[in-house]
C-alpha cells in the first residue's frame, strides 16, 4: 500500500507498515500487517484495523458516532471469549475520508495491550513523525527551590523530543539524593519507557512527584537510564544561568 497521507479538518490519515496486534483478556482481538494511522487529535495516532483483521467478537450496541471529519462509526461492545469491552468497538460506515470506510477503531485503554511488531507499546501508538535525540551536554544545569540547591551538574543529557520542551536528566552523583523519597507513581511513555517518580523532602518543604526517572528504559532512550529529571513547574531549572 503507497504511504499518501489523507487529511480533512484537523483529522489525518496514513497507511501503517507495522504488524499491529491487541489483546482483550488474554486473548487476541485483533492482528493486521495494514493497519490506518489516524490522528484524531494532533499529537498522537491511534490505530484502526480493516474488519477482516478484528478477530473479536463485536456485538452491536445500536449506538452511532458522529464526526464532522471522520464521519459516522456504529458502536460495538468487543468480546473475546468472556471478556466484553462495552462499546469499545466503532465501525466506520459512512465517512467524507474513502479510506476510513469499513475499518475498526478498538479504544485503545479498553484492551488489556498493544504490539507493534513483538514489542509491546503503551500509553498510545508511536507517532512516526516523532523524533526523541538525547545529547551528552556540558552546559551547567542546576535545580534549586528558593535557596536549596537540589542539583548542580555539567554532565547533563538533553532530551529533544519533537512537540515537546527540553528535558535535563541529570546524573544521581550530581543530585541531593538524601532530600528524594521514592514515590508510588508510575507512568508510561510509548518512547521511553515506564518512569518512576521521586517526592521532595527538606524540612518544611515538601513536593510530590517532583522529579521522575527511567529504571530501565526502551533501548531507543537508554542513554537517559537512572538519570533524574525536575518538573520546571514545580521548582527552578537553570541552565546556564537561564
Amino acid at each position: 500500500m503507497a504511504m499518501t497521507t489523507t487529511a480533512r479538518g484537523r483529522v489525518k490519515v496514513q497507511p501503517g507498515s507495522k504488524r499491529i496486534r491487541t489483546y482483550l483478556g488474554g486473548g487476541l482481538a485483533a492482528d493486521t500487517f495494514h493497519p490506518l494511522l489516524v490522528w484524531e487529535v494532533p499529537y498522537y495516532p491511534t490505530y484502526y484495523f480493516p474488519l477482516a483483521d478484528v478477530h473479536a467478537e463485536l456485538l452491536p450496541t445500536g449506538e452511532v458516532d458522529h464526526s464532522p471529519s471522520r464521519g459516522d462509526a456504529e458502536r460495538f461492545d468487543v468480546r473475546v471469549g468472556d471478556v466484553t469491552a462495552p462499546g469499545a468497538g466503532h465501525i466506520v460506515v459512512a465517512s467524507p475520508i474513502e479510506g476510513l470506510r469499513g475499518h475498526v477503531r478498538l479504544e485503545w485503554g479498553a484492551m488489556d495491550s498493544w504490539f507493534e511488531e513483538d514489542e509491546e507499546v503503551h500509553v498510545h501508538a508511536r507517532d512516526p513523525y516523532t523524533r526523541i535525540d538525547i545529547l551528552a551536554s556540558s552546559r551547567r544545569v542546576v535545580v534549586r527551590v528558593g535557596d536549596l540547591v537540589l542539583a548542580d551538574s555539567t554532565h547533563a543529557h538533553a532530551l529533544f523530543e519533537t512537540g515537546l520542551p527540553t528535558r535535563w536528566y541529570l546524573p544521581k552523583v550530581d543530585v541531593r539524593m538524601d532530600l528524594l523519597v521514592p514515590s508510588p507513581t508510575l507512568t508510561q511513555c510509548p518512547y521511553k519507557g515506564q518512569a518512576s517518580y521521586y517526592s521532595l523532602r527538606a524540612g518544611d518543604i515538601a513536593i510530590d512527584d517532583v522529579a521522575w526517572y527511567y529504571p530501565t528504559p526502551l533501548p531507543e532512550s537508554q542513554k537517559i537510564a537512572g538519570m533524574v529529571s525536575f518538573f520546571a513547574d514545580r521548582v527552578t531549572v537553570e541552565v546556564e544561568g537561564e
